[in-house]
């Protein structure tokens, strides 16, 4: 008896001991779930490997280099933004390289658009500078942890030294506190070197090669100040203040600001810093109620812990890296390379696949105010669109330029794949997908439609009619199929061109009917019917009509029609399931030799999209392991260099990690047919697996559990009302009801 009360009252003090563990974590900010994280024994010594910190417009990488505690700090808006003189010449023209590809000679055309971005360092984004703080003394580390839950960066060393630090969610500032000092700790700035130390060599990314003076930086008792003059109107200010509480407590702030952008501040970092500064605290409670509040928008669990844990990072990396009222999510983000160089592609926004794989997640993942910011910027780039279409295409309508700027100004590559007939009907998607995700009718009819109308009047300006009746491009292109020879550009329109067009004149018809537009939707449906079905052979959807994918590629090009377009879909019938079947084993079956991370997890996409759920896992898997950074960013080429890819190199940007969150949600929920189905494409390995408030088309928001093998609930909210289509696995039918507005049903 006594035996029994001793273990009973030994379980019941357990329980508390627990119990308060639990509840100090809380109070330290901290989320019980820290599996999601990241966790390092020591701190990151390159800084693509650092811990990212963001808040859409400033980011900030923490890493050691020499000794030193490193914060490189980054600015989405810091762009040295100088025209391109190539670009204004009479000669600058669609009919130009038209005509260079009737004569077989494109030395012309690579003279002007392709030669350039080897001879010029910009327009680039260009990096801030990083703050130092030696730490040596502190002797060795006990763990690095990012906290994704409350995006907060805690490192700790044996001695019993803490720093936290974060980038607010709120005021959009950097913040720093080192508790348990033994001794105090001296706070530097360090400038990126814009003037080559004497006996340096310069390289064809050296930032020397921008042309500018360095910066002053000046120094006073707990502040450094720092501005520095870029090219034109722009120029950029960091400011940074500290102060020591108490003999063991270092805590600081730091704010980063330009001028001369879309998106500079009215009041530049040194002022605004001098206006006043929350003390770390209070700062820490804001930015944590923002995290916590865009966690609760969405959540998953997993019985694979690689996989939930990515998407966890990845989704992570979305909140940081994409806010209203800052720039959309370019090639890295806001963590420009900090190796005293341009960043890598120049760190532009690639609308070949680049920007529009980064927003894939946003919209299932009811993220939609993150997901809003690309085609916020989409909207301000507008005119200068319209501008090149005009003198470039001399057409009127709007294509985009598909390596662009800031401010949506044709930067310069490849000429096949930089003056991409067809970029906007690609970036129409994400109007669509906003219109479809939200239900919000006056985004449809002041923006979407607009914008997606003016795509489609260029695509019909542009085109010709071929012998065959049916319009096509006087040139086509597939992105960097063939990379950059003459035969880079087709006769015949390619599938991934068409696929743009198509889509486009289909989204303005639909639209239009939505509007209670008719004849306009009568219109676009009769100009989508002049132009011609997708080529395909017996190895599925090919490249361009008689070519199929010769040799393997990293980009899906022919497959856009696929997914994300959804042109074609396996609910289309068993003729349709068979071609798509088809095209994606014909792109596997050339090899892995072109590919690079983002392959894999498109090729995810892909697979969930004709519900292999294995499939898609299994590329994902290959991402993970294979393609990432400790730290979780996408290295492009195989880190593991196991034969996954004919590349082993590491330039960083982000794409492939968005889509492969974007393919996890893809296995988890479907709608893009109108219908709504849960877990569509789960592994079989998988017996139990739940998500809460994922987004559906059409606004509903669904949360669903998988348990033993079996979908066992689902609820579904509307949040604008109307009609909802569900595939019941209860019943096995598709069932329809008409909802109200904020009116719940539940199933199972």
């Amino acid at each position: 008896m006594k035996k029994s009360f001793l273990k009973t009252n030994g379980i019941h003090r357990l329980a508390i001991l627990l119990f308060v563990l639990f509840a100090v974590s809380q109070a330290n900010g901290q989320q019980p779930n820290r599996k999601h994280g990241l966790d390092f024994s020591q701190i990151p010594t390159r800084w693509d490997e650092a811990i990212p910190l963001g808040n859409g417009i400033s980011g900030t990488l923490i890493w050691q280099k020499d000794g030193n505690l490193r914060l490189a700090l980054d600015r989405a808006d810091l762009w040295d933004l100088r025209p391109v003189k190539e670009f204004s010449g009479p000669d600058y023209s669609y009919k130009f390289v038209c005509d260079a590809v009737e004569k077989g000679d494109m030395q012309p055309i690579y003279d002007i658009i392709d030669a350039r971005t080897g001879k010029d360092i910009a327009p680039t984004k260009i990096p801030a500078g990083a703050i130092e703080i030696p730490v040596a003394k502190l002797g060795e580390v006990a763990s690095v942890h990012l906290d994704v839950h409350t995006a907060v960066c805690t490192i700790t060393w044996k001695n019993g030294v803490v720093g936290r630090f974060f980038n607010n969610a709120v005021d959009k500032r950097g913040y720093f506190r080192f508790s348990h000092l033994p001794d105090t700790l001296s706070v530097h700035l360090q400038s990126p070197q814009f003037e080559l130390p004497e006996g340096e060599k310069e390289n064809q990314n050296s930032l020397s090669r921008l042309g500018y003076k360095n910066g002053k930086i000046v120094r006073k008792a707990g502040e450094i100040g720092y501005r520095q003059k870029a090219y034109g109107d722009v120029s950029y200010e960091v400011a940074l203040r500290w102060s020591t509480p108490d003999v063991q407590t270092l805590e600081g702030s730091y704010c980063l600001t330009t001028t001369g952008t879309w998106y500079s501040e009215p009041t530049p970092a040194g002022k605004a810093m001098k206006a006043g500064v929350k003390d770390f605290a209070t700062a820490l409670r804001e930015h944590t109620d923002w995290w916590k509040n865009y966690w609760e928008q969405c959540e998953i669990s997993l019985p694979d812990p690689v996989l939930e844990r990515q998407w966890y990072l990845e989704m992570y990396k979305f909140g940081s890296a994409s806010r209203k009222d800052a720039p959309p999510i370019c090639l890295q983000a806001v963590w420009t390379a900090d190796n005293g160089q341009t960043p890598p592609w120049r760190g532009d926004f690639h609308n070949d696949l680049n920007t529009q794989l980064s927003y894939w997640p946003g919209y299932a993942s009811n993220h939609l105010e993150e997901s809003e910011v690309f085609t916020d910027w989409l909207w301000k780039i507008k005119e200068n669109s319209e501008a090149f279409t005009r003198q470039f295409f001399g057409v009127e309508g709007m294509n985009v330029p598909c390596i662009a700027t800031l401010e949506g100004k044709n930067l310069g590559g490849w000429n096949q794949y930089s003056h991409s007939p067809t970029a906007g009907g690609w970036l129409a998607h994400h109007f669509y997908l906003q219109w479809k995700y939200s239900a919000d009718k006056l985004f449809l009819e002041e923006r979407a439609y607009p914008w997606v109308k003016e795509v489609a009047r260029y695509f019909e300006h542009v085109s010709v009619k071929g012998k065959d009746g049916k319009r096509k491009l006087p040139l086509s292109s597939s992105p960097e199929i063939n990379d950059n020879g003459i035969n880079a550009w087709f006769k015949e329109t390619t599938n991934y061109d068409l696929a743009c067009i198509r889509f486009t004149y289909k989204a303005a018809a639909e639209m239009a009917e939505s509007l209670g537009l008719t004849e306009e939707a009568e219109y676009w449906q009769q100009q989508l019917s002049e132009w011609p079905d997708f080529a395909k052979d017996a190895t599925g959807l090919t490249i361009a009509p008689h070519y199929p994918l010769p040799y393997t590629h990293r980009h899906l090009s022919n497959m856009l029609a696929i997914h994300p377009l959804g042109l074609l879909d396996v609910s289309q019938g068993k003729e349709a399931e068979r071609l798509i079947k088809r095209s994606i084993h014909h792109f596997e079956e050339v090899g892995v030799g072109g590919w690079v991370g983002y392959t894999y997890t498109w090729l995810a996409n892909l697979h969930a999209r004709v519900f292999d759920g294995d499939a898609a896992a299994r590329a994902l898997h290959i991402f993970a392991k294979a393609f990432c950074s400790p730290n979780s960013f996408h290295l492009n080429g195989d880190q593991l260099k196991k034969g996954y890819s004919g590349f082993t190199y590491r330039p960083f940007t982000l794409e492939g990690n968005f889509a492969f969150a974007s393919a996890i949600q893809e296995m988890l929920l479907q709608s893009h047919t109108g219908i709504i189905n849960v877990f569509p494409a789960i592994p079989e390995s998988w017996q139990n697996a739940s998500f809460r408030n994922m987004r559906a088309m059409g606004a509903f928001i669904v949360s669903a559990d998988y348990k033993k093998g079996k979908v066992s609930k689902i609820v579904v909210r509307s949040e604008k009302g109307g009609k909802l289509k569900i595939f019941n696995p209860f019943t096995n039918k598709v069932e329809e009801k008409e909802m109200k507005a904020g009116e719940t049903i539940a199933l199972g």
